[in-house]
């Protein structure tokens, strides 16, 4: 019975990515809104070689490799770093600022959209790389992540650190970080996934089509290609490979950055 279940859940949530990867094949534009058809439509590639011949779709995988690139090593470097810094070190206010970090996470992310445009519009940085890049260089969750996996590592590490004379920044770069592999590549997936799927920020902080990113370039071709879903759902699919490689290729590390950073030494 319960295997049962598991499988119709599982159902459930492929259902849909199943039936994207079916309508991309489609050679019927009304597939979609005719789904019994799909066993009687012809099959073809044309869906997907018209998305990389025919649409600016190389560009928009530049936009996004790059933007994604740039957000996953400063969220990688950053969150870590502040990690480290909230689990290993003794400073002022150290407590008050931890807290009123986690207290941001409260407020939800709609709301910080227009200080967030008002800001990047007043430095000039609309429709450009820095723009989509900077305000996402860092996140407050990775920064928990980190700091709770490094609060599970022994001190005897600390201690043997200063007593052969490392730095705390030494101590971070050269012992911490080489033992932080699962960790460091949990932030790394959740941030790529976050960021190669982002949609809001991407059309807000852009206006021509030579900036958009993938998810935006996507959107925009409901209204170019009217009712050609098959081609939008080959686009989907092309968009979504790279997240589901990275998963697959680290899902060891993923769930044990994950499981590690639920508990204390």
């Amino acid at each position: 019975m319960l295997l049962l279940v598991l499988c119709f859940m599982a159902l459930v949530y492929l259902g849909p990515f199943i039936f994207s990867v079916i309508v991309s094949f489609s050679d019927d534009k009304n597939l979609i809104n005719q789904p019994g058809k799909i066993v009687s439509s012809g099959w073809t590639l044309r869906n997907y070689i018209y998305i990389w011949k025919d649409l600016p779709f190389s560009t928009w995988l530049f936009n996004s490799v790059i933007i994604t690139i740039f957000q996953t090593i400063s969220n990688v470097f950053f969150s870590a770093l502040a990690g480290f810094t909230f689990a290993k070190l003794e400073f002022r206010g150290k407590r008050f600022i931890f807290g009123a970090m986690m207290a941001s996470l409260m407020i939800p992310g709609i709301i910080l959209i227009i200080p967030k445009f008002m800001l990047i519009n007043e430095l000039h940085m609309i429709n450009s790389y820095p723009g989509l890049i900077l305000p996402g260089m860092v996140s407050i969750v990775n920064i928990f992540l980190m700091k709770q996996f490094f609060e599970t590592m022994p001190k005897d590490l600390e201690q043997a650190a200063l007593i052969d004379g490392c730095n705390y920044f030494q101590m971070f770069w050269k012992i911490f970080i080489p033992n932080s592999k699962p960790a460091l590549a949990a932030v790394a997936i959740y941030t790529f996934q976050g960021t190669w799927n982002e949609f809001m920020w991407p059309l807000i902080a852009t206006n021509t089509g030579e900036m958009f990113t993938l998810p935006v370039g996507m959107a925009s071709l409901r209204y170019e290609l009217l009712t050609d879903w098959p081609a939008i759902m080959a686009g989907t699919i092309l968009v979504s490979l790279p997240t589901l490689a990275i998963f697959i290729i680290f899902q060891r590390f993923f769930v044990q950055g994950t499981a590690a950073t639920g508990g204390k030494e």
